[in-house]
């Protein structure tokens, strides 16, 4: 190793119990114990980890903490024999960024059985525009083909379809040749939820019926929610006979007001989506398939890139709802950070 530091984002409180996170040169012996080092060029900033740089509790388990749930690099040291040094490598979930620290950092050492050697096809680059927020997208996209979901039985409706996940799973929904539906708070981005694909722009409003009726107006083949609530519980109780609606997020709330009637009259699949934890060979699956037949062209369209002094401002803005797309965090120069 050239050096015995490193540079990363940490979160940590001071003496008076008072939140501090920025940019911070750390011994390199403070990473996880695990099987394979990696450098990291490329993570990204996902909702989890404007919620791990505050320090929440439902997923920081220890202060200091180095958020980041995505990485891809190339593999320094590896004690186990699947990989080598300078085999390009990727990181998404497990406890990456939330149990652990994780991809805002210069290295990342981790459990062999967390890497996935980068898919023919993709560069790094391409892998953390993806990242957790594109491979949550095709899991939910998996979801609806694997319940017979097809592009002919009417239009797919996505919620929070600027978003991170909502604006993959647009772009991936239009390239596998279905009819979409892109709802959002940002009416001033509908052209360009059209350039990604979409047919139709809604606002939010259109899917939030606050009532009690047990069904509504059977509109949609099938439905991607990066929401929740009673957004989450709308969509289900307007998505046709046999439809299928995939859910991945709980911005809006994590309660769900719904009766049955959705599952047994209609016969709805309601179809939970968690990305950490996917078992491995269907990890490699979705990578697989993001990699080839999925590919989501133009994914620059939906980028913004930062550095580790940016993150700070990047976190403020995701969490008042304000990114657009994907936010890729560039550690390619974290080595001249802080130095």
């Amino acid at each position: 190793m050239e050096s015995s530091l490193l540079t990363c984002f940490l979160v940590d409180r001071d003496a008076h119990g008072a939140l501090q996170r920025g940019v911070s040169r750390q011994p390199l012996d403070r990473l996880p114990p695990g099987e394979v080092l990696i450098r990291v060029a490329w993570s990204s900033l996902n909702y989890k980890d404007a919620l791990a740089s505050q320090a929440h509790p439902g997923i920081v388990r220890h202060l200091p903490h180095v958020p980041g749930i995505d990485a891809a690099g190339t593999v320094v040291e590896s004690r186990d024999a699947r990989y080598t040094p300078g085999q390009e490598v990727i990181v998404t979930g497990y406890e990456l960024g939330a149990g652990q620290w994780g991809g805002w950092a210069e290295y990342i050492r981790v459990p062999a059985s967390w890497v996935v050697p980068l898919p023919e096809g993709l560069s790094l680059r391409e892998a953390m525009i993806l990242g957790t927020a594109g491979f949550t997208a095709a899991q939910c996209v998996d979801a609806l083909l694997r319940n017979g979901v097809c592009s002919s039985q009417g239009p797919i409706v996505v919620t929070g379809a600027t978003g991170g996940v909502g604006s993959l799973a647009v772009k991936l929904l239009a390239r596998l040749g279905f009819t979409v539906t892109a709802v959002t708070g940002k009416p001033s981005l509908a052209s360009r939820l059209k350039d990604w694909g979409a047919t139709e722009v809604l606002d939010r409003s259109a899917v939030l019926d606050l009532s009690d009726k047990p069904l509504l107006s059977a509109r949609w083949a099938g439905a991607v929610d990066t929401v929740g609530g009673f957004t989450l519980a709308t969509l289900v109780r307007q998505t046709r006979p046999y439809g299928v609606v995939a859910a991945c997020g709980l911005v809006g709330g994590t309660e769900l007001h719904l009766t049955v009637h959705p599952f047994i009259l209609r016969g709805v699949i309601l179809a939970g989506i968690g990305s950490a934890m996917l078992p491995y060979d269907r990890r490699l699956e979705i990578w697989r398939k993001l990699s080839g037949p999925w590919r989501i062209p133009h994914l620059e369209d939906v980028v913004t890139t930062v550095t580790l002094d940016e993150l700070a401002g990047a976190v403020e803005r995701i969490l008042q709802g304000e990114i657009v797309g994907r936010i890729l965090v560039d550690l390619k120069a974290a080595a001249n950070v802080g130095h």
